[in-house]
């Protein structure tokens, strides 16, 4: 087998890293959409490699939930059904309720170092906000999902992230999906403004403001022809 000749000096595994960057970006940034079919042939002639670090990132995709592999019939970006996005966006709401709960319950305060890194994820959100590149939709849906998790680990509750992760991994096509069109009926500067009350909230220490915070944080107002039957 003839070894890969590294592409303008690079390594396989930054062959790897390429085509996982510029698929992940794509598929976030709506240019493929939940089910459409990602063939090995056209990607590698599209960014000049061979087919084994394409392979590999596609494999990677599928443990990430952006794409699923079926047998006999290749690679296809995600895709839930009505339902599955409804009870998966359902079942996130239960555990981060569940987890504000469990952090805040009874009066306690957030765990200084769990709280420092929701404030870097609110921080990420807002600058994420200001930009206006091409892989803006990508860093927004990034930073989102990173705000997320970071308010589910404030619990300190090991097997809830397990639980968790997941399900905002299967949701994070839909999440972005979301967001980008919030973003274009709206100022991204409000999505930010959104999750910076949210984190000011879960800094008081107030838990019924956190709650109602999230009951009204708007995860998918613009996906309602996904979720129609």
């Amino acid at each position: 087998m003839t070894a890969e000749v590294p592409l303008d000096g690079l390594g396989a595994q930054s062959l790897v890293e390429l085509a996982l960057d510029r698929i992940r970006g794509d598929i976030l940034r709506g240019a493929i959409g939940p089910g459409e079919r990602l063939v090995e042939e056209q990607l590698t002639r599209r960014f000049g490699i061979s087919r084994a670090p394409v392979r590999e990132a596609l494999r990677l995709l599928g443990q990430q939930g952006l794409v699923e592999h079926l047998p006999r019939r290749g690679v296809r970006v995600a895709e839930l059904s009505a339902r599955d996005m409804t009870e998966l966006f359902g079942l996130r709401d239960a555990l981060e309720r569940y987890a504000v709960d469990t952090a805040l319950g009874g009066g306690a305060r957030p765990d200084p170092e769990r709280l420092a890194v929701l404030e870097r994820a609110t921080e990420r959100i807002e600058r994420a906000a200001g930009d206006d590149h091409a892989h803006a939709a990508i860093d927004r849906a990034e930073a989102h999902r990173e705000f997320h998790l970071a308010l589910v680990a404030l619990a300190g509750h090991r097997h809830l992230l397990r639980v968790y992760e997941p399900v905002i991994m299967q949701l994070q096509l839909y999440m972005a999906a979301n967001m980008r069109r919030e973003a274009e009926q709206r100022s991204p500067a409000e999505g930010a403004h959104r999750h910076r009350h949210l984190y000011d909230a879960v800094a008081s220490g107030d838990a019924a403001a956190v709650l109602t915070a999230l009951a009204g944080h708007g995860a998918r107002t613009y996906l309602r022809p996904e979720l129609e039957p």
